[in-house]
């Protein structure tokens, strides 16, 4: 399933693909966020932290009327406040959406799968 946008010029088709890979670069730039996670762990393996090419397996896009509803995985660093990088990741996956494909999120949801200690 594609996002379609009608313009004046014509169709525009946005593929779940590119959607998911402009949602996982945004979400992977927020400081305290180790990766993205599967949304399906145990079938894609438990401890997977995904490369950008298969960040589509850790987000979910369903058109809605006003806009999109993004589901986003992901795993978080061990000592920062969760709440706090979670709603970062809101609002960069909101403003890259928007600046990048001119498509708007009506809702950002993001589930966090799990907690890693980060080395640095």
């Amino acid at each position: 399933m594609a996002v379609k946008i009608q313009n004046q010029f014509g169709n525009i088709d946005i593929s779940n693909e590119v959607i998911a890979t402009v949602v996982g670069g945004a979400a992977t730039e927020i400081f305290g966020i180790v990766g993205m996670a599967s949304k399906n762990q145990v079938r894609d393996n438990l401890n997977e932290i995904l490369k950008r090419d298969n960040y589509s397996k850790g987000v979910v896009i369903r058109q809605e009327d006003e806009g999109i509803a993004v589901d986003v995985y992901i795993i978080v660093g061990y000592g920062t406040k969760i709440s706090e990088v979670c709603r970062n990741v809101q609002d960069k996956v909101k403003y890259n959406l928007d600046s990048m494909l001119g498509i708007t999120a009506e809702s950002v949801n993001v589930i966090v799968q799990g907690v890693r200690v980060i080395n640095d």
